[in-house]
């Protein structure tokens, strides 16, 4: 696994090559698929694509978290107050940011709704940058991650369907601490059995 892993670093082969290898491979083995190559294909770089953003994000967290000039805990927490309300069944988070910042948010598990009440800010995902400007709506997708630059003073607010009523279970419920949380790991090939496929 480790001669693969290698060569696929220093010296990846091209889709036409691949493409090339798979049929090869099935009419020598005599193997049906479940899935055409370019599906197959179009699945495995969209997983890469995201391992890697994944990667970088988690880098520039640990680079704006060890800058001497970022905000820290309590002084955060005062810049960006929070609000928390509560309805039969929905955790609705109010967070103000002030015009300037760059903020890197939590990993979210859950699929939920956003709104930018104020304000214009440019968000970086695995999809790209994206500016919004109030009034906007959006869906968060489970492994979503974002870097955050507030162009003016934004409110911004999340609803999260839960039953639980203490903030820090809930931010446990709907949040995981990095991507290996298996609600929204990317799925690892190199542990899958051939009955699994």
């Amino acid at each position: 696994m480790e001669e693969i892993e290698e060569q696929i670093k220093l010296d990846p082969i091209t889709k036409d090559e691949a493409r090339e290898q798979f049929i090869q491979k099935t009419n020598e083995l005599g193997l049906k698929h479940r899935f055409d190559f370019d599906t197959t294909w179009e699945a495995m770089v969209d997983i890469e694509n995201k391992r890697a953003f994944r990667e970088k994000i988690m880098k520039l967290q640990e680079d704006v978290e060890s800058d001497e000039g970022s905000l820290k805990d309590e002084a955060l927490h005062s810049y960006n107050p929070v609000k928390h309300n509560f309805a039969d069944g929905c955790y609705i988070r109010e967070i103000f940011n002030p015009a300037g910042q760059l903020l890197i948010t939590k990993i979210h598990k859950k699929r939920h709704p956003f709104f930018l009440m104020k304000g214009k800010m440019s968000i970086l995902t695995e999809n790209g940058i994206s500016t919004i400007e109030a009034p906007y709506n959006g869906i968060t997708e489970p492994g979503t991650k974002r870097a955050i630059y507030t162009h003016t003073d934004c409110v911004f607010i999340t609803v999260h369907a839960t039953e639980l009523t203490d903030v820090d279970e809930i931010v446990n419920e709907v949040t995981a601490t990095d991507f290996s949380d298996e609600d929204i790991a990317l799925i690892d090939f190199t542990q899958l059995k051939i009955e699994d496929i």
